[in-house]
């Protein structure tokens, strides 16, 4: 998977562009009662909001911690790749749900509902660990089962098509000469 700085950042940057569209929808859809075309139409405010916010949040804190922690959980030289690999994908879970929530929760419940809405922020200083625990205990599910079965092989998916391994100039050379020695016979 991602070996250099730049593919580490190209993979985070997949990632976050599939994630955050599912998860301002799932938010949204919950907070309204359902999803519809209207929780579509008002979602699209929020991802470029929360599109930068995970970025930068999965760049500094989510990957580096979640493989630390991944690869500190399960030795990468006795389990199979596919076992590593969940590892750390459940370690990201386990550190950006509660981080995105978090900023969700700042977002949601305290600038649209205080500054946009004119809510209460007396209100807001009571119930904000509340609201907090609320929106981890609802996004942490479908964070953990859409990362697992959907986003993250989809990311492996388009990852390895965008960085295709170029076989090197050894493999090409040992091909034509293998295709001469099949012309000169034939």
């Amino acid at each position: 998977m991602p070996q250099t700085r730049f593919q580490k950042l190209m993979f985070a940057l997949i990632t976050v562009t599939i994630t955050v569209p599912c998860f301002v929808f799932y938010c949204s859809s919950y907070e309204a009662g359902g999803f519809s075309v209207d929780v579509i139409k008002k979602s699209w405010i929020f991802i470029p909001i929360e599109f930068v916010l995970a970025y930068i949040c999965e760049i500094f804190i989510g990957s580096p911690l979640s493989v630390k922690l991944g690869l500190k959980a399960i030795n990468p030289k006795c389990n199979d790749p596919m076992i590593v690999e969940t590892a750390i994908i459940c370690a990201t879970v386990c550190i950006m749900c509660p981080i995105m929530s978090f900023l969700a929760t700042i977002i949601y419940d305290g600038i649209i509902a205080v500054g946009i809405y004119g809510g209460s922020f007396e209100n807001l200083m009571i119930n904000f660990i509340p609201f907090w625990l609320q929106k981890v205990v609802l996004n942490f599910p479908f964070a953990l089962l859409s990362q697992l079965f959907f986003i993250q092989p989809l990311t492996r998916v388009i990852f390895r098509a965008i960085f295709v391994k170029q076989p090197s100039n050894k493999n090409n050379i040992e091909q034509i000469e293998k295709k001469d020695e099949n012309l000169a016979k034939a």
